[in-house]
């Protein structure tokens, strides 16, 4: 009974000893794994990482990593030059992340998350004298935006705000536009519509991200997204 009683109690302890030793390198891993995510993505702030699932080490022993989650509260710069945007509010979920031994790469076969896009900053790249703010909804549900601008006429400058919807064009671009035109500049539409729609690319994003879905609300754009074969690293 005594040498059962001593095997038990170094099973116990060994196992204990597992359990910190796989906790360590999982917080190592997740730290390192933050840093290189942030310089491959030029992320503008360290994101949060948290590698699921028990034991890790076995997952690195096969390469693979089972779910990871990846977040970015203080936001991500999408784009470049006068055309970037701040995503903020950046989330995603990663299933089935290949690594190499040196975590220089990984790469994700799927991925799902949202993101999300304020009204200031969606203001800030729609264009010069141009503001973007909740619409509300129409009869069907469905939310919209309220854009306003100052058109420049002959007799002086005028501002005029219309309602708009938010669409996605392809994979990456996001379009803002207006379901009708105020009728009290008779054949001024197309003047107007230059000032209040607009389309933008969202890039910057881990490569093999995609925009799957669009909606709106008093808070800003919410974005869903999507992807296989999502490139972390490397």
């Amino acid at each position: 009974m005594r040498a059962i009683r001593t095997l038990l109690i170094v099973v116990v302890i060994l196992g204990g000893l597992f359990v910190a030793a796989d906790r360590v390198a999982v917080w190592y891993v997740e730290d390192e794994a933050a840093d290189k995510i942030r310089s491959s993505q030029n992320m503008s702030g360290k994101p949060d990482v948290s590698i699921k699932g028990f034991p890790f080490l076995t997952q690195v022993a096969d390469s693979k990593l089972d779910e990871v989650e990846v977040s970015l509260d203080g936001g991500v710069t999408a784009g470049t030059g006068d055309k970037s945007i701040r995503v903020s509010d950046f989330d995603a979920t990663l299933h089935g992340v290949r690594i190499d031994s040196s975590f220089s790469s990984a790469v994700a076969d799927r991925a799902s998350g949202t993101a999300h896009i304020s009204y200031e900053d969606l203001s800030r790249i729609a264009g010069q004298g141009i503001t973007v703010g909740y619409g509300g909804k129409d009869a069907s549900g469905t939310s919209r935006v309220k854009v306003t601008g100052s058109i420049p006429l002959p007799m002086g400058v005028v501002k005029r705000s219309v309602v708009s919807t938010v669409s996605l064009v392809g994979d990456t671009r996001v379009r803002v536009h207006a379901e009708k035109v105020p009728s009290d500049l008779p054949g001024l539409e197309g003047l107007i519509r230059k000032k209040t729609d607009f389309e933008r690319e969202i890039t910057g994003l881990p490569r093999g991200i995609k925009l799957e879905k669009v909606e709106t609300n008093e808070k800003g754009v919410e974005i869903t997204l999507g992807g296989t074969g999502v490139r972390l690293a490397g």
